[in-house]
């Protein structure tokens, strides 16, 4: 009988130098203006950095990120997603990262338009169309 790792309970750590995090968003994002960005998952084209959350840190990382920082992670440089659950049988998907593959770092939450290059401003009146070209 084969062991299946996507259903684990209890705490779990990772090895050497390697981040786990969660909260990685892998769907469709409508941005605050109303523009739908698709998804690229299982796409071969498109393909996107991803943020998300740093849920613990290996005893060898010394990288300047702490648990609770938001991390952009470079495309590919995630594993598959496994089910935790917590001794309140609270369930998480965590994901463990390699810590090269780390493009930046926030302490809060990515806006909406971050998972896609650089933030757009959206708060004031008026947009030239230089706001909008990397």
């Amino acid at each position: 009988m084969a062991l299946s790792l996507h259903n684990i309970k209890g705490e779990v750590r990772p090895l050497h130098d390697r981040i786990m995090v969660s909260d990685m968003e892998f769907g469709s994002i409508t941005t605050k203006g109303g523009i739908i960005l698709p998804s690229d998952d299982g796409q071969q084209h498109g393909i996107k950095p991803r943020w998300a959350k740093v849920v613990s840190k290996g005893h060898e990382n010394t990288d300047d990120y702490n648990v609770g920082d938001w991390v952009l992670i470079e495309h590919g440089r995630w594993s598959r997603g496994f089910t935790v659950e917590d001794e309140n049988g609270d369930t998480k998907v965590l994901r463990t990262v390699d810590p090269t593959g780390v493009l930046g770092v926030s302490d809060e939450a990515p806006s909406d338009l971050a998972y896609y290059g650089d933030a757009i401003d959206l708060s004031g009146d008026s947009h030239r169309p230089e706001d909008f070209i990397n």
